[in-house]
């Protein structure tokens, strides 16, 4: 028997509305609810990362995952989770002819608080070498940035991966500003930083 294709308008729905997200869902799925109905455009690593979380929760709860519900759990994995590590404060400065840019900044890391310091071709550039020179290993695999809303209500969201002592892993951070957007994303990856490393090293 030929399958009848319909529109969703006849049936009372919308093309957004009928994509299911199940335990059996692929990335494709996740990755579009999020970006229709939340202004988030995962990069592709990211996007095949996150579907394992999304999966993760449909096994658990045994149900069909809604829009609400994947924002819920990537706010959950890459913004509230790591929390306990963020960015205090920075600080940027440059020289009026050289392209270079300093930072200083303070970041927490459970409870403790360090200062880094680096410098760089820009804020995100600077941040890495501030790691470095705390003995840290890092190397940027990938950065992307959009703008999310329209208007006065529109902020910047910032995705970085690097991977940091042999262990890769994705920073994300939103802000009204891009370069703000993007130091937090850095400052998500100090999760794997332990605040004695740091004070050994700094």
């Amino acid at each position: 028997m030929p399958y009848l294709p319909i529109d969703p308008l006849d049936v009372g729905r919308s093309y957004e509305a009928v994509i299911r997200v199940n335990s059996q869902s692929g990335k494709g799925g996740v990755s579009y609810l999020l970006e229709q109905e939340h202004g988030i455009e995962l990069p592709r690593r990211l996007s095949i990362e996150f579907s394992q979380v999304v999966q993760e929760v449909a096994e658990r709860t045994g149900k069909e995952i809604t829009s609400q519900m994947i924002y819920q759990a990537f706010s959950d994995e890459y913004l509230e989770k790591r929390m306990p590590f963020g960015l205090v404060s920075h600080r940027l400065s440059s020289e009026p002819e050289s392209p270079k840019v300093t930072l200083e900044a303070i970041v927490e890391t459970d409870g403790s608080r360090q200062t880094l310091k680096g410098e760089g071709n820009g804020p995100l550039a600077a941040f890495i070498k501030s790691l470095a020179a705390a003995g840290h290993d890092v190397e940027i695999i990938d950065y992307h940035e959009h703008s999310r809303g329209q208007g006065a209500d529109a902020e910047a969201i910032a995705y970085v991966e690097v991977r940091i002592d042999g262990k890769a892993v994705f920073g994300v951070g939103t802000d009204e500003s891009i370069t703000s957007a993007s130091m937090k994303g850095c400052s998500a990856l100090l999760i794997v930083i332990t605040p004695s490393s740091l004070s050994q090293r700094t």
